[in-house]
């Protein structure tokens, strides 16, 4: 019954946030500027009218990039799709050839377009190709179950239908199944394995420096995790009956984690709008828009990822199969790997991704690189000033060097 007592809530506050709407256009008239009392209610209004989740994916936005000095045309095109994925291209009309990058984003609750300023940034050196996550609640059931090895499947499908010669970058959760991907390639020595990796603060040891997360996910057996965080998704999606893990509830759990921030932020939303900060304000908003568009993971993926990757620790203890194969990360000797962490961050821990390292043994050291960016948070890897200035930088290099 989670699912709809959740959407029997959305929906009685599509009135709430209906009227709210309504009353702050009212309320927002020039004669009304500069009396106190309305500005606040304005404002109390249109934070009202924003208390919403979307569930679909917004738009990247990204319609044109500078290369070299020029600025370019960018179009998206479907180069592969799946029931619950697309290899999304952002194709530049230009003559010379760029390293091609698959960029693995997160299905962790939202949309591929939170890396939308690591696509922006890599646009201008690389042929970016993305992991487009479907949302399940949309996938027919008739499309069968999706899980942990569903999801290195479309990596390596996806890598095939890049062609050989392509570099991997992969943010966050997905850096596990990014590595098991390269490392299934190379014990087959498939000709589309990549001749670079990048996991950029991905859990590869979480028994390195546990975080809140970490330790939420071994509170408890696999089994609560199943008869209290999954439902059934309503009749009125196409993905009726589907099992999944809503994201509303992913978005509880990383809200819930940093709860202080986000209260702080909408107080300073609240106090902008009422003081006509409007770039201020529509920082912000933009930032929560995005935040607040959730997509459902299917239920196998969530379990089996919890189980995997966050309790039984199988890729760094030897243990993991895909396909019922055993996954040798030693049997990498032909991709270079550069690791990325934040020194800040409280989802991925300093050490956690850098375990990689130790697991493909089979790089000789100047394959390997790792990266330690001081003053970050986990969103600082991927996103921002030093993403662009200095991590960035390193990854750009990595990438042209293993060409």
């Amino acid at each position: 019954m989670l699912y709809q007592a959740y959407q029997a809530h959305a929906d009685l506050m599509v009135a709430v946030r209906a009227l709210a709407s309504l009353a702050a256009s009212r309320f927002d008239l020039p004669y009304t500027k500069n009396l106190g009392i309305i500005r606040n209610i304005t404002a109390a209004c249109e934070l009202i009218a924003r208390a919403k989740l979307t569930h679909h994916r917004p738009p990247f936005g990204i319609e044109a990039v500078l290369v070299g000095n020029r600025e370019v045309a960018v179009r998206e095109e479907a180069a592969h799709v799946t029931p619950f994925a697309t290899l999304l291209h952002f194709k530049k009309d230009i003559d010379m050839a760029q390293p091609r990058v698959l960029l693995v984003a997160p299905l962790s609750g939202h949309f591929a377009t939170l890396l939308r300023a690591t696509v922006n940034t890599m646009l201008a050196d690389h042929d970016v190709y993305i992991t487009d996550w479907h949302n399940a609640r949309d996938v027919a059931l008739s499309h069968g179950a999706f899980g942990f090895d569903d999801f290195i499947q479309h990596l390596l499908d996806f890598l095939e239908t890049m062609g050989p010669g392509a570099h991997v970058v992969a943010v966050c959760q997905p850096c596990v199944a990014a590595l098991v991907a390269t490392a299934v390639m190379a014990q087959s020595q498939h000709p589309a394995q990549p001749r670079s990796i990048t996991l950029m603060a991905g859990p590869i040891d979480t028994r390195v420096n546990p975080t809140q997360v970490n330790e939420l996910a071994t509170s408890r057996p696999i089994s609560w995790f199943e008869q209290n965080l999954i439902a059934i998704v309503p009749m009125r999606y196409p993905g009726a009956f589907r099992r999944v893990y809503p994201g509303f509830v992913q978005l509880a759990a990383f809200m819930s984690m940093n709860i202080e921030r986000h209260i702080k932020a909408h107080r300073e939303l609240y106090e902008n709008l009422r003081d006509g900060e409007i770039e201020k304000a529509r920082t912000t908003k933009a930032f929560y828009d995005e935040y607040f568009a959730v997509l459902d993971l299917a239920a196998e993926f969530y379990l089996e990822t919890v189980r995997l990757v966050f309790q039984e620790h199988a890729l760094p203890l030897g243990k993991l199969t895909w396909r019922g194969e055993r996954v040798e990360p030693r049997a990498i000797r032909r991709t270079m790997l550069l690791t990325v962490e934040g020194e800040r961050d409280d989802i991925c821990a300093v050490g956690q991704t850098m375990a990689a390292h130790e697991l493909c043994s089979g790089l000789r050291p100047y394959m390997r690189r790792h990266h330690m960016q001081a003053g970050v948070g986990h969103y600082g890897v991927f996103s921002g000033q030093k993403w662009t200035g200095q991590i960035y930088p390193i990854v750009r290099n990595v990438i042209l060097s293993s060409e």
